[in-house]
C-alpha cells in the first residue's frame, strides 16, 4: 500500500507522528484483505471479526510531509484463532522506516474468540 505524508501526519517538528503509523498498518491490513476478495464490512455482518491483541513497532529512520511510503505487508503465521501480519514500511528511495507487528484474534459478535473459517484462513495465506 503507498501512502503519501501530509501536513496533518506530522509533529510540530515536521516528522510523521509516531501514532499515525498504525493508521498505516490499519489501512495497509485491511487493503490485504480486500485484495483478496474479503471484505471486512462483510465479513462483520457474517459474525466474524477480529481484534488486534498484540502489536509492536521498532522504527528505525523518520518521515517526512511530502515523502511517499510503501507499507508491504505479509502474513507469517496463521492458527485456529490468531493470525500474524508482518510490515515493511520504506520511503520511495528504498530508505527503511519502520518494521512492525500486529497479533490478530478471530472473534464473534461478542468478542469472544472464534475459530478462522478454513476459506478466510486459505485466502490469507496465499500469495
Amino acid at each position: 500500500m503507498k501512502k503519501k505524508i501530509y501536513y496533518y501526519d506530522t509533529d510540530c517538528g515536521g516528522v510523521v507522528y509516531y501514532a499515525n503509523y498504525l493508521k498505516y498498518l490499519e489501512e495497509a491490513r485491511s487493503e490485504y484483505f480486500e485484495e483478496r476478495g474479503l471484505i471486512i464490512k462483510d465479513m462483520l455482518k457474517d459474525g466474524i471479526g477480529f481484534v488486534v491483541a498484540r502489536q509492536e513497532i521498532d522504527y528505525k529512520s523518520p518521515s517526512f510531509y511530502g515523502d511517499t511510503l510503501e507499507v508491504k505487508t505479509r502474513v507469517t503465521d496463521a492458527s485456529l484463532t490468531r493470525i500474524n501480519f508482518e510490515y515493511d514500511i520504506v520511503k520511495d528511495s528504498g530508505q527503511l522506516v519502520a518494521n512492525a507487528k500486529t497479533v490478530i484474534v478471530f472473534v464473534d459478535k461478542a468478542l469472544k474468540p472464534k475459530r478462522i473459517p478454513k476459506d478466510i484462513l486459505k485466502k490469507l495465506e496465499t500469495r
